[in-house]
């Protein structure tokens, strides 16, 4: 997709995914945000179990949510 879409192109796509998903208070896909959003990604039929361990996985800090850093920056 990269060679696609060039970075900057793939930079832009996974910010305008990560925007769909977001809890827009907070600025961070958490379980609650991705859950009620995952239809959007024609996930829905996925469960708790699922969704926690997508979380999991793009979780560095510990902190139960997903944030986007890109650069020098948060975008969100």
């Amino acid at each position: 997709m990269a060679d696609k879409l060039g970075g900057e192109g793939l930079i832009g796509e996974l910010c305008s995914g990560f925007q769909l998903l977001v809890e827009a208070d907070k600025g961070v896909i958490t379980f609650e945000s991705l859950k009620n959003n995952s239809s959007v990604l024609g996930l829905q039929d996925l469960s708790g179990d699922d969704l926690q361990s997508m979380l999991r996985e793009g979780d560095f800090d510990g902190d139960e949510a997903v944030e986007i850093f890109v650069g020098r920056s948060s975008w969100t």
